[in-house]
Formats: structure tokens, C-alpha cells, sequence
């Protein structure tokens, strides 16, 4: 079924506005697959170093050019709950690899930071450009130029995007992404939110918050909820990069082995010694980024993705803009109720029919394009169905349930929770800026009320403790853009606002900072742009302003006579606390480099 005419004319619009860069990365690839298998460039000295721990049979092999070799990308640490399944991964990848009759080699590592353990505290101001580090140390490991073909290993926030990047800027190759999988349901998103409240309320000690966020985050996988780590699963699976069916199944099960070990072979069976030649830089093209935002919308996903998306299509050429996020929201309903968008966990998501189910209903109401290219082979409907575990161990596949098993946590086109997506792009006198609607209650979209204005998280919370922020207002968080201080999250707002809201206050954030897929029920104009270091008008809201927020008609205004709004001076602010330590400094170039949010925040500039 082809896509709807709205769909496809947005589609075209990208295509054309993209035609210049993508022709030439395009030529780039081809260039690049063009120079016969890789390590045949190699000379002996290179060849003997990067097969020097090979078995003897592997380096006659690999000496050939006679069988494939698989560049294992891993973001494996133990620390972290989405990475340490990892661990046992690359045996798994290279046992199936020596089945297929190839090879597979760890090409390399890279770091995986988490944006919970460090949320409110000075780590999160490297988060954003660990996506571009993550790029860049894939580069490195994969610039020995050894292998045919590479499997990425990544789960979490920045570190999809970062490896997605770098798998298209080496884009000659074919690429399988692997995940982990979610940990086991714990204790309810909405009841841990509850005892943050409490805590913030001074109503609950320490004792009790740990206690409940231990029963939430209590084993290995990604956190249950739907923020940017299971919003990435879900793209790299639309956007026909995961094997059909991968995105959400259990860590330390058979059936989350044997997809790996099946995604292993496929990589294998990808590379340009077979006949099955597929480069991830044809699979990547505009349908398929088209694919992923129309996602993003159905599922109600990370607004980190509003940069993400930009960011990894500008690696393959492609000119993606909030223009184009907007339209597709307009256009794309609202599928899933996952939390914060509901009650439900991604386990539920899944176990109610989960991307299977979603991806038919998409397609067969035209909102995907069907006829992309994926790592599974060609067209989008083989991901409409569920992996299961064989007699065999092996992985088999049904079709997607034809109905919901859980119509309160994913819907069918027919019956959709809202006829648009769950992001809308703001505009006005204060910039653009990026509003997570489905979680909002519909009169809680539009907020007009004095602002307050802050140059941190920590001062609006010290304002909280100090009883002063008992009334309707906007809170304006400013100087928090990627020039700034690399764009932290600001994930601590949430509770004190969620209060206030709560207690029947009319409450709103304006903030050129981040918020994550879990921005939750308060109305929040996140991502602004232009920042305020970057001369944005954001920096000119004062005290008492009256700010409008509106989510219904798309507009984010400082209510102040035009005049008088021009005429004042942008504030100096002193940022000296964020230039140092904990590896701050060592990124001051990245913060001088950044493009705008719009732009994809990177280093690395745009397409």
C-alpha cells in the first residue's frame, strides 16, 4: 500500500530540499563500496596487525578475502542496567558468525553515560555530546578498515543516535542494529512518580524514595518507561534497522539469544560478498526517516528525538526541520499510551501487540512508506509480526495479533487516542521551541501567566523549598543551550512543577534546555531556539512578563509591547561554574561548535 498523499508530499519536499547533500553522500558510498572488499587494500604489515589474535584458519580466511567479517561496535559497561547485557553479546555474535561461515571481530567501544544516574547533577552537561564522542569513537573502530560489514550493540539516549551516525558516515557498509531489550516490570511508573511528589513535598524521607526507585529500576534492561531509550528501539526497528520483531523482547532469554545470534547472520548475509548487498546508507533515505517520525508521533515519543532524527538524517545527506516534525505530527494519530503518556509500561506496549501490531496499523491506514529498503530485505510489511522462540531455539514469526490485546495501551488506527501526534512545534516572538502534548491533559495546552525567570534547575527548586512559587506562572530556565552548557536535561523540574500543578496552580516551563522522553504532565516549551548565549530572545523575558504557551494553535509569545521587547539589552551570564570539572572542560570545544537545537545541536554541523 502506498503511503497517503500528505505523507508522500512531505516526503518530497525533504527529498528535494535534500537533493545536493544527498547526491553527494550517495557518491561518497559508492566510491567507497566501489574499492573491492575492504581489507583488500591492506597491506601485509596493516593485515597481519588487525588478524594477529585470529586462529590460524581465520587468518588464511581473512588473507582471501574468502569470508565475511563482522565489526562488532559495542557499548557494553556493567554499571549501567540497558548495557550490561551486552556482555555476552559479541561469544553469541561470533559463534554465529563461525556458523554462517564468517568472522566477527570486536572493532571497538564507546561509552554509554546515563542521563538517570546523572540528572540534576554536573554529568549531565556532557550528555548531549557524548552522542557526538560515541560517533567518533565508532569511527576509530571502525576506520581499520577490516571489516564487511558491523553490528551495533546500543540501547540508551544518546548512544543509538551517536552509533547511527557513525554507521552512515560509513555508509558503504551494511549495519544491523542489536538491542538489549527492557528490564522485567517493577514497581508502576505513575506510583515512583507519586513518592518523587511526596519527597519534594518534604512529605516522605530519603529512605522511602530510594526504596521505590530501587522496586522501578531493579534489573537488567532499559528502564520501563517511554523515553528516548525505547523511543530509540522503536526507530531503529521502523526505520528497518532492528530484525524484525527485536525492539522489546526480555534480556537473559533464549528468544532475546536467538535474535541475536539471527541478527548476526543477517549482517553477514548483507555484505558485499553475497548477493543480498545492502549498505546502510541506501537503507537510511528519506522514506525511512519519514518512517521514524511518523513513529515517533504514533507512540508518543522522546523529544530528544526532535534533535536526534535531525541530527542522524544530516549524516546521510538529508535536510530534515521542525517544519517537517510538525506536519507529520499533524498528520500522524496517536497510537500507544505508554508512560508518561498513560499507565502502561513498554512491556505492556509490547504484550498488547507491541511494534508488530503498530507498524500494520500504520501501513495499512498509508501513514508509512512500504516500499523501503531493511536490513530484513525489501518492503516494511515483514515487520509486521511477533518473534517468537522455535522448537528449534531458533527465532519464528506470526503475524501481529490482528487485534489490540490492550485497546487502553495501543490503539487501532480506527480508534486512535488523538487524530495527531504527541509533539507540535511552538513559534513566536521568543523563538521555536518543541511541546510534548501527550501526556498533557487538554486544558492544561494552553498556559498564559506571569514568568519567572531562572538561569538553573537548582534555583527554581531552591524557590520551590522556600514557599515562593505558591501561584500560576511560566517558569523561564535560560542559558541552558548547547552553547551554554552542552544542554542538559532538566528532568528535576518535572516533580516540583508536577506539584504545583498538582495543588491546582496554572504552570508551564519555557527552558532552551533539554527535557527527555519523560517530560511527564506539565506543559513544557522545551529546546528553544535561538538559545539565549546565541542571542536569543528568550533572554530578554523578565520577571512579570506575561508569557503565553499555547499548544492548540502553536504559539509561544512574550505578551510585551514589540518596541519595548527589542529595545532591551540581553543579559551577560556567568557560566564559569559550568566550564570545569567532571570532564567539563574537555568539551568546551563541542559547546563552541554546536549548531542549533533545530539544527541537530552537533558538532559536526549539518547536511
Amino acid at each position: 500500500m502506498t503511503a497517503r498523499n500528505d505523507i508522500q508530499a512531505i516526503t518530497e519536499r525533504i527529498r528535494e530540499r535534500s537533493r545536493p547533500a544527498r547526491e553527494a553522500y550517495l557518491d561518497r558510498i559508492d566510491a567507497a563500496a566501489s574499492r573491492s572488499a575492504n581489507r583488500a587494500v591492506l597491506s601485509c604489515g596493516n593485515l597481519a596487525h588487525g588478524f594477529a589474535v585470529c586462529a590460524p584458519s581465520e587468518k588464511t580466511a581473512l588473507a582471501e578475502d574468502r569470508v565475511p567479517n563482522l565489526g562488532i561496535i559495542t557499548s557494553y559497561n556493567d554499571m549501567l542496567s540497558a548495557h550490561q547485557p551486552f556482555e555476552t553479546f559479541p561469544q553469541l555474535i561470533k559463534e554465529a558468525a563461525r556458523e554462517a561461515g564468517g568472522i566477527a571481530q570486536v572493532a571497538g567501544g564507546v561509552p554509554a553515560m546515563c542521563d538517570g544516574v546523572t540528572q540534576g547533577q554536573p554529568g549531565m552537561e556532557l550528555s548531549l555530546f557524548s552522542r557526538d564522542v560515541i560517533a567518533m569513537a565508532t569511527a576509530v573502530g571502525l576506520s581499520h578498515n577490516m571489516f564487511d560489514a558491523a553490528v551495533y550493540l546500543g540501547v540508551c539516549d544518546k548512544i543509538v543516535p551517536g552509533l547511527l551516525i557513525a554507521a552512515l558516515t560509513f555508509g558503504h557498509l551494511p549495519a544491523v542494529f542489536i538491542p538489549a531489550g527492557p528490564m522485567t516490570s517493577g514497581l508502576p511508573n505513575d506510583e515512583k512518580a507519586k513518592v518523587r511528589q511526596l519527597y519534594a513535598e518534604g512529605k516522605v524521607g530519603r529512605a522511602e524514595l530510594l526504596e521505590a526507585e530501587s522496586k522501578s529500576y531493579h534489573g537488567p534492561g532499559t528502564c520501563t518507561f517511554y523515553g528516548t531509550a525505547n523511543s530509540n528501539q522503536m526507530l531503529m526497528e521502523i526505520m528497518g534497522l532492528h530484525i524484525p520483531g527485536s525492539s522489546f523482547v526480555n534480556p537473559g532469554t533464549p528468544l532475546r539469544d536467538a535474535l541475536t545470534r539471527e541478527a548476526a547472520k543477517r549482517a553477514l548475509a548483507i555484505t558485499a560478498l553475497g548477493n543480498a548487498y545492502t549498505p546502510v546508507g541506501r537503507v537510511i533515505d528519506e522514506r525511512a526517516v519519514v518512517n521514524g517520525v511518523v513513529g515517533l508521533h504514533a507512540t508518543g515519543g522522546s523529544t530528544n528525538h526532535t534533535i536526534h532524527l535531525i541530527a542522524m538524517a544530516a549524516a546521510a545527506g538529508i535536510t530534515l526541520t521542525w517544519q517537517d516534525i510538525s506536519d507529520l505530527s499533524e498528520a500522524a494519530p496517536l497510537l500507544a499510551r505508554v508512560y508518561p503518556n498513560g499507565l502502561a509500561d513498554v512491556n505492556h506496549f509490547h504484550a498488547a501487540g507491541g511494534l508488530g501490531f503498530l507498524i500494520r496499523e500504520l501501513l495499512d491506514a498509508g501513514l508509512l512508506h512500504e516500499d523501503v529498503r531493511t536490513v530484513w530485505g525489501e518492503g516494511l510489511r515483514p515487520y509486521t509480526v511477533e518473534a517468537r522462540l522455535g522448537d528449534d531455539g531458533g527465532v519464528v514469526r506470526a503475524p501481529a495479533p490482528a487485534t489490540s490485546g490492550d485497546e487502553k495501551v495501543l490503539a487501532p488506527a480506527a480508534k486512535a487516542f488523538q487524530p495527531t501526534g504527541g509533539l507540535k512545534v511552538l513559534s513566536g516572538n521568543l523563538g521555536k521551541a518543541i511541546i510534548k502534548t501527550s501526556a498533557v491533559k487538554p486544558e492544561r495546552r494552553v498556559i498564559e501567566a506571569p514568568a519567572l525567570v531562572f538561569d538553573s534547575q537548582q534555583a527554581l527548586n531552591d524557590a520551590f523549598k522556600a514557599g515562593r512559587l505558591d501561584h500560576d506562572f511560566v517558569a523561564v530556565i535560560r542559558f541552558q543551550g548547547p552553547k551554554a552548557n552542552g544542554m542538559p536535561e532538566l528532568h528535576k523540574l518535572t516533580t516540583v512543577l508536577g506539584v504545583l500543578q498538582d495543588r491546582g496552580r496554572k504552570v508551564a516551563l519555557v527552558t532552551d534546555g533539554r527535557m527527555s522522553g519523560a517530560s511527564g504532565k506539565v506543559p513544557a516549551a522545551i529546546h528553544v531556539t535561538p538559545e539565549a548565549l546565541d542571542g536569543g530572545p528568550i533572554g530578554k523575558v523578565r520577571d512579570g512578563d506575561i508569557v503565553r504557551v499555547d499548544a492548540e494553535t502553536g504559539l509561544l509569545e512574550a505578551l510585551v509591547p514589540p518596541e519595548e521587547f527589542a529595545a532591551r539589552k540581553m543579559p551577560t551570564p556567568d557560566l564559569s561554574a559550568n566550564g570545569h570539572g567532571f570532564g567539563r572542560e574537555l568539551f568546551e570545544g563541542f559547546r563552541q561548535l554546536a549548531t542549533r537545537a533545530d539544527h541537530g545541536a552537533s558538532a559536526f554541523g549539518t547536511a
